[in-house]
């Protein structure tokens, strides 16, 4: 397991100084909020995987990192922060704040921006990534499935996968790989959003509310 200075050294080295990315889109809830919700736009209007609306609707909790940089050359790394949200008793909660990073070694080079969106499709999932580290790829009983055009069946059968992953990405590699990543949630972020200390699952399923994350929370309510 990483410590925790260890997750933090491999998110930053993944935003290299060629991109150059003002801190302040790493730091600002609201620019993550607001990215999410971008996010959801870009999922609703591509037509490559039309499927992603009919899952969202089926989905007990929704992962959305606007801005997941992957970078390096030889040696090789990614990072983007997101929000998580469930759907209990019918309506979606406040939006928790979370770190997706990791590391990765060998013949590589080049850069990639990409928007993603985990659709977590059982309850288990959702357990998974309440956990204080969870790592993709490498949690015991936890299927992760990138969404395209065998997935769709794959939701109606008889043991769906937990996780479906959609992904849009620019820039020089060749695909978005997740394996291997460590999600984990960030409470200090939840504690300056909300204006106090809370606990991860205390933003998902107590009776937190901030005005600042309605938009969002229509926005996912408008898929039905």
């Amino acid at each position: 397991m990483l410590t925790r200075a260890q997750f933090l050294c491999v998110t930053l080295a993944s935003v290299s100084a060629a991109l150059m990315t003002p801190a302040l889109a790493q730091t600002d809830e609201q620019v993550v909020i607001d990215g999410a919700r971008k996010t959801l736009a870009d999922l609703r209007h591509d037509k490559a995987f039309g499927n992603a609306s009919r899952l969202l609707r089926q989905a007990r909790a929704v992962m959305i990192v606007p801005k997941l940089i992957k970078g390096g050359f030889i040696v090789g790394g990614e990072g983007g922060e997101g929000v998580l949200m469930v759907r209990h008793d019918g309506h979606w909660s406040d939006p928790a704040f979370y770190a997706i990073g990791a590391a990765s070694f060998g013949l590589q080079a080049g850069l990639q921006q990409s928007e993603m969106i985990l659709l977590v499709m059982t309850q288990k999932g959702v357990e998974g990534l309440l956990h204080d580290q969870f790592k993709i790829g490498a949690q015991a009983g936890i299927s992760v499935a990138t969404l395209g055009s065998g997935v769709e069946g794959a939701i109606g059968g008889a043991t769906p996968p937990d996780i479906v992953v959609w992904s849009s990405s620019t820039g020089l590699y060749g695909g978005l790989t997740l394996d291997g990543s460590i999600i984990r949630p960030q409470p200090e972020h939840d504690a300056r959003f909300y204006g106090r200390p809370l606990t991860t699952r205390g933003v998902l399923y107590g009776k937190v509310q901030s005005a600042k994350g309605n938009a969002l929370r229509r926005d996912l309510a408008s898929f039905g």
